[in-house]
């Protein structure tokens, strides 16, 4: 890389607090509920009591007769709405027909909102909404996953863009039967539901014109005002969404989710703003991440070897929609095997539609083959690093394709250097600490890096200040402050001189904030955005007369302070403002869309990573601690690295989370989740997160996108359940195969 590149890169790379920091300890951060209006109605949503049937009656009398209450919407009552599944169709829509609220008498899952109560106050509706009387007719339902395997099919494939798994490769069955070692095993993982601190809810502000503005919990806002368009009948220059702050989402908010649609619904009957906040227990009422079954079978030579790989699961999905994810094809395309069979299906359960949660499809495959792995390695007697880097995969064997760039090693070395690895004592039991006992386990991490089309626009005023902006969200993971840095970077601008605008629909496009591929995308349009500005600038400064900058080429010069020069030359410079001065201009706007390099179809492009974790575990009471975790990711260019080492700080929390604690439990006999509050649905908290240890290995990428960076949003989990897991059996002999390892589990 040239001097100038390296000077006019400066801000990338460097750790950077959040510009929005400020705003959101202080309190001066708005969410969806939080916006005033005037005259507010305020909606309560009332949720079934049965899992499938219908309504046989439903009393509204008494609501009606609380002061203060408006209206009681229901499907009795509602307004006329369209019949198509197209009109309720979304950018994450899998396929089937989407659910409708108050559509109609039906019952398809419990917690289905069958009512909303409007009234002056939120204290009045929810009041009123306890008064509500409803009658069903309940019919038979279905919601174990296990009691409904033998119903599995193949899903059909949606517009949310899934690949199913590749087609078999050699002969897995014949190569298991050859193989010298095998492992066959079973493994299963719960339900869990997206719990962010920002309940779903939306605030509807409707003017005098009819023209509606929405404060909405989304990772979409282009997404939510398409839904709400086309499902009311409103041109797109009636709704405006925004979301300027997001209190988490993890997945939750990629599709719109019924209390916009409730909300919307109601203003536009009642002609008034009307705002609708979920509960904390209907925030288990809609999407989660779907209970899976797995099978999966690994045949090696008597060196570990892998000889064949057989990779089956059967995973839930309502019966009005067939959700899916990209489960098992990372057990075809992680590891060097030639004889590989892959299968897919699911099962139609009367619950709501499963949603993706962070690093959709990976979270589970990859902790079912990375266990598997582990357990191939004591079968072997093989130590588990030692396996993978003797299975190492060179290229994707799913598409033949190579890697973009694949530092795996990298991650392999510096982890385990960083860990202690090499004193691990093999042996399950060998190692305590006291009374408890001392695992450690490892595991593999993958996560495709992905770009989409966007787009951005960037001002530059004559006063140096620099306004970019893009209809992308900020879910918590630092959006604004790494577009900041990309435009400061390419301007050579203060961090304080850039404002970066998002979560509005009237900005340029963007995708739904998701997959880990905003930086990539978004991020690659703000680029070329200021590129554009700072083109025109130079163009300018090298045609002014006896410019210190004639005849210079863009390699030949720096970009810093609100100035450019030549490199190593300060007198040799002009400011961004005499530049601009020198034409008359106040300001310099240029509007870009990018979109992926076809070059890119060409490789496989994955972030990785290499998970090492230390537990203990009380050998009479079976508790698990997880006492440190190292995590070495090759995820590409590192805009931010603060941001970037909490995402994966977070991720790991979760992961232990997702290895230890969490689990929606359903009573099968009701159909309903019943563990549905922070009280009950178990998940880490400070005493069960020690020490956490991130490392960030160098890798360059010029596939993926203009920027080189790979996103981090979901790499951070991916593994750690695995290598707890693994670390649970080092301690203890004891392998469990279902999540989460709870102490009965493990005595």
């Amino acid at each position: 890389m040239s001097t100038a590149q390296n000077k006019q890169q400066g801000r990338i790379g460097v750790a950077t607090s959040r510009v929005d920091g400020r705003l959101k300890v202080t309190g001066q951060a708005r969410y969806a509920a939080e916006f005033p209006a005037e005259d507010l109605l305020y909606g309560v949503v009332v949720s079934s009591g049965i899992a499938r049937g219908s309504i046989s009656s439903i009393d509204t009398g008494p609501a009606l007769a609380v002061p203060g209450v408006i209206h009681v919407l229901t499907h009795e009552n509602r307004p006329s709405l369209p019949w198509f599944d197209r009109s309720y169709q979304d950018d994450d829509s899998p396929s089937g027909s989407p659910f409708r609220p108050l559509y109609d008498a039906s019952i398809i899952f419990s917690g289905q909102p069958v009512a909303l109560v409007v009234a002056s106050s939120f204290e009045a509706a929810r009041h009123a909404s306890a008064l509500i009387d409803v009658r069903y007719k309940a019919d038979q339902h279905q919601t174990d996953l296990d009691a409904g395997r033998d119903a599995a099919y193949a899903p059909r494939q949606g517009k949310d863009g899934f690949e199913p798994p590749p087609k078999p490769r050699g002969d897995a069955d014949a190569a298991l039967k050859r193989a010298e070692i095998n492992v066959l095993a079973d493994y299963a993982t719960p339900v869990e539901h997206h719990n962010p601190m920002e309940m779903h809810a939306t605030t509807v502000l409707r003017d005098v014109d009819g023209n509606l503005t929405i404060y909405d919990k989304t990772q979409g806002v282009l997404n939510t005002q398409q839904y709400v368009t086309s499902v009311f009948g409103l041109k797109q220059e009636q709704v405006r969404v925004r979301s300027p702050f997001v209190g988490g989402a993890f997945g939750s908010g990629l599709r719109p989710q019924y209390q916009l649609f409730l909300a919307v619904m109601a203003a536009q009957e009642l002609k008034r703003s009307v705002r609708v906040v979920l509960t904390r227990q209907q925030m288990f009422s809609f999407g989660h991440r779907p209970a899976t079954r797995h099978q999966i079978a690994l045949g090696a030579d008597k060196s570990g070897k892998l000889l064949a790989i057989k990779h089956e699961t059967v995973s839930e999905t309502s019966r009005f929609e067939d959700y899916i994810e990209v489960v098992v094809n990372w057990s075809g395309s992680a590891y060097q095997c030639d004889n590989v069979m892959l299968d897919y299906k699911v099962t139609a359960l009367d619950v709501y539609t499963p949603l993706d949660m962070r690093a959709p499809g990976a979270t589970l495959g990859v902790y079912v083959l990375e266990s598997a792995m582990d357990e191939l390695a004591h079968a072997a007697g093989v130590d588990p690093l030692a396996l993978r880097l003797l299975n190492y995969a060179e290229q994707d064997q799913n598409t033949g394709k190579p890697f973009s760039s694949k530092e795996l090693k990298a991650c392999y070395e510096q982890g385990a250097a960083r860990f202690g690895w090499d004193k691990r004592n093999p042996v399950p039991r060998s190692m305590r600490r006291g009374k408890t006992l001392v695992g450690w386990g490892m595991a593999t991490g993958f996560w495709d890096a992905m770009q989409q089309p966007a787009s951005a626009k960037a001002v530059l005023s004559v006063e140096g200040k620099l306004q970019v902006s893009s209809a992308t969200a900020d879910i918590g993971t630092g959006t604004y402050t790494a577009m900041t840095i990309i435009a400061a970077d390419v301007l050579g601008l203060a961090i304080e001189d850039v404002n970066f605008t998002l979560g509005d629909s009237s900005l340029p496009q963007a995708p739904l904030e998701g997959g880990s591929w905003t930086v990539s995308s978004v991020g690659s349009a703000v680029k070329m955005a200021c590129e554009a500005v700072r083109d025109e600038l130079f163009s300018i400064a090298r045609a002014m007369p006896d410019s210190p900058l004639a005849g210079a080429r863009a390699e030949d010069v720096e970009w810093c302070e609100g100035r450019v020069q030549r490199i190593g030359q300060p007198a040799a410079s002009l400011a961004i403002a005499d530049i601009m001065r020198s034409k008359g201009l106040h300001s310099i706007e240029h509007a870009v869309d990018q979109k992926p390099d076809s070059k890119q179809k060409k490789y496989t492009m994955h972030t990785h990573s290499a998970v090492f974790a230390e537990v203990e575990v009380d050998e009479d009471f079976g508790t698990v601690a997880v006492k440190r975790v190292v995590s070495a990711i090759a995820g590409g260019r590192v805009i931010n690295p603060k941001a970037a080492r909490s995402q994966i700080m977070g991720g790991v929390v979760w992961g232990i989370g997702m290895a230890l604690h969490e689990e929606t439990m359903a009573d099968h006999a009701l159909g309903r989740f019943m563990n549905h509050s922070l009280a009950e649905y178990h998940i880490p908290v400070n005493a069960d997160i020690h020490d956490i240890d991130v490392i960030f290995v160098e890798e360059h990428d010029g596939i993926v996108n203009p920027l080189g960076a790979k996103g981090m949003g979901e790499i951070g989990i991916v593994g750690v359940a695995a290598a707890i897991g693994n670390a649970v059996f080092h301690a203890t002999g004891k392998r469990v195969r279902e999540l989460p390892i709870t102490l009965d589990k493990v005595v």
